[in-house]
């Protein structure tokens, strides 16, 4: 009974989707709840793919020319006023410091929701010329935002990320920089995370506040709903204005720098559990999977089968590569395996020692692969390729099918109600349509995306001449 118990935990997918992720959360060991309310414990499993995500995505960054700093948690208050539609963007969310030890403090001090002011202040005395430029910084680091409803990884109040954060003599530079570093997370986030992404810009109404303009990576969740995976944004100048952040040009005239910002957190980790996962478990992309291979060794008292699995660990050393060798039962080991989204498996027994071969079980498909022992890091890299892939292309595959277009809002209407997933439909521009589509079925826009497609000539909503396609859906 207690082999069977291990997946029978799971809530199933269909039957209760939110069940069923707060289920693998917590039984794939990836967090604890703690005694702060709204905030997380990630445990050495969910970290252990934080650090993967972290690590591959700093590479691309570096390759970029992104040079990592840090800057203070605090932000006085002052400071933060200086940005007005910044300010109010987050005035909700943020959560205040009043005291130092017993005393109070002269001026309140914000726990970042994000640094922009921070960086602000620093460049104002960092960059003087155009020799100076420009400056392409980033942070690791954690936020606090307090949010009313939180879900591990997908919204806490406290989570970590990384910020981008620079300055450029002109305009095209900042706009270029700005769609460089989106087109950096559209790759990693299909290529390491086989997620496919749309990549867009978001309306004024979801745009960042105090940003000019803000470019969004867009997912599908296996449940139909939309997640924001990462964002970049152009500010212009508007904060260079606000914090006197100026440069003297090669025509020796003063000039306001050019900034951007762009931002990916550990909610990749809550997109990767629902892209990907089933009612066994987390579905881990090789990529980023803590472990990589699992050696499960069958019957293990008998004599050579302990050794031979060790001696397969020492030899798949190129691997993230773990043997079981706890006393549990093998079918408890398996539910474990999968359970844990551990890519593959490889089964070794005594049978198998015999004639020589092991047999290797994708996480993904469940197919077993009978594998001479000769072969076995040949296939078993040649398996985690093919299973990389495939997993993106089926993700594809999901969103494709759950990509709906819409003319008019009885369709919206329609397709909203009962099919989920993207709703592909043409807007005016007008914020009026927005707010209406909003309100009334409760889905937003997701963005604008850069592959344009003409569904027709009229606004889904208010049937006046339509100036883009926009992505509508309801979203995490």
């Amino acid at each position: 009974m207690a082999e069977k118990k291990l997946v029978e935990a799971i809530t199933s997918m269909d039957e209760d989707f939110a069940q069923w992720y707060t289920d693998v959360v917590k039984k794939a060991e990836l967090i604890e709840y703690t005694s702060v309310k709204g905030c997380m414990a990630i445990k050495p499993y969910g970290y252990a793919i934080w650090e993967l995500i972290q690590k591959q995505l700093d590479e691309r960054f570096k390759e970029t020319g992104v040079e990592n700093v840090y800057m203070p948690m605090f932000i006085p208050e002052s400071l933060l006023q200086k940005e007005k539609d910044h300010v109010e963007g987050f005035a909700p969310e943020v959560a205040w410091v009043t005291h130092g030890g017993l005393n109070e403090l002269q001026e309140r001090l914000c726990v970042r929701p994000t640094s922009e002011t921070l960086f602000c202040d620093f460049y104002k005395n960092d960059i003087h010329s155009y020799r100076d430029l420009p400056k392409v910084y980033n942070q690791w680091c954690s936020v606090v935002r307090w949010e009313k409803e939180t879900r591990p990884f997908l919204r806490s109040r406290e989570f970590l990320w990384q910020e981008g954060h620079t300055a450029h003599a002109t305009m095209e530079e900042a706009e270029e920089r700005t769609i460089q570093m989106l087109n950096v997370y559209a790759d990693f986030c299909e290529q390491v995370l086989a997620i496919p992404v749309i990549r867009g810009k978001k309306t004024d109404k979801e745009k960042f506040a105090g940003a000019e303009a803000t470019y969004t990576i867009e997912a599908l969740m296996h449940d139909g709903k939309a997640l924001q995976s990462g964002t970049s944004h152009n500010f212009g100048d508007g904060f260079a204005k606000a914090f006197g952040i100026q440069f003297t040009d090669r025509d020796n005239k003063l000039k306001y720098v050019y900034q951007t910002s762009w931002g990916m957190t550990t909610r990749l980790i809550g997109a990767i559990i629902m892209v990907h996962g089933d009612d066994s478990g987390l579905v881990l992309p090789p990529r980023v999977a803590p472990v990589q291979i699992m050696i499960v060794p069958i019957q293990q008292k008998k004599e050579g089968v302990l050794e031979m699995a060790y001696a397969l660990r020492d030899r798949l050393g190129g691997f993230r590569v773990k043997v079981d060798d706890t006393d549990k039962s093998p079918g408890w080991k398996f539910s474990e395996q999968e359970m844990r989204g551990i890519p593959i498996r490889v089964e070794i027994g005594p049978k198998d020692i015999e004639a020589g071969r092991c047999v290797i079980c994708r996480r993904d498909t469940g197919e077993k692969i009978e594998v001479r022992l000769e072969d076995l890091e040949e296939k078993a890299d040649e398996i985690l390729e093919q299973m990389q892939k495939d997993m993106l292309e089926r993700a594809r595959a999901h969103r494709d099918a759950h990509t709906h277009t819409a003319v008019n809002m009885a369709e919206l209407e329609d397709i909203l109600n009962n099919e989920p997933g993207f709703v592909k439909a043409m807007w005016c521009g007008d914020q009026a349509c927005e707010d209406q589509i909003k309100e009334k079925f409760a889905a937003t826009s997701r963005c604008m995306p850069f592959e344009q497609e003409q569904i027709s000539d009229t606004c889904v909503c208010c049937g006046r001449p339509a100036k883009k396609m926009v992505y509508w859906g309801r979203a995490y």
